[in-house]
């Protein structure tokens, strides 16, 4: 088997549960009707792409103030997705019980991703003033 590196944000409890969440919608827009497929649920993968690939992203910038920017794009990625799943339960795309899962997952994600942006700004702050 392959050696390779896990990267800081691959061991993020935050970054393992949009993983789950990714799976989740994907199997929830799979069931989305034909002329949706390149509309609704593309945006919705795409938003929910976000979240995940601004993590990964910001990981790789060295400053704690560069990271938390992209941490905050996650979070405004995740509210994307509330509006885009809206918008889905609203034309009876998804039922009721798929929304309040999927609600209740990006909550629990935002409220992970809050924290870590406070702490990466916590942490930036504290240093400019050494």
């Amino acid at each position: 088997m392959a050696k390779y590196r896990i990267y800081s944000f691959e061991k993020l409890n935050v970054y393992k549960d949009i993983l789950d969440l990714r799976i989740k919608i994907q199997q929830t827009i799979s069931s989305f009707p034909n002329n949706e497929i390149y509309d609704s649920a593309r945006q919705i993968k795409r938003a929910t792409d976000s979240i995940g690939a601004n993590i990964a992203e910001g990981s790789g910038r060295a400053s704690n103030l560069d990271q938390s920017h992209f941490t905050n794009m996650s979070y405004a990625s995740a509210l994307e997705v509330i509006y885009h799943l809206t918008i889905a339960f609203e034309l009876g795309f998804i039922t009721q019980a798929e929304y309040e899962s999927l609600r209740q997952d990006i909550d629990k994600i935002n409220y992970k991703l809050n924290a870590l942006y406070k702490y990466q700004r916590e942490n930036s702050n504290s240093l400019k003033n050494k």
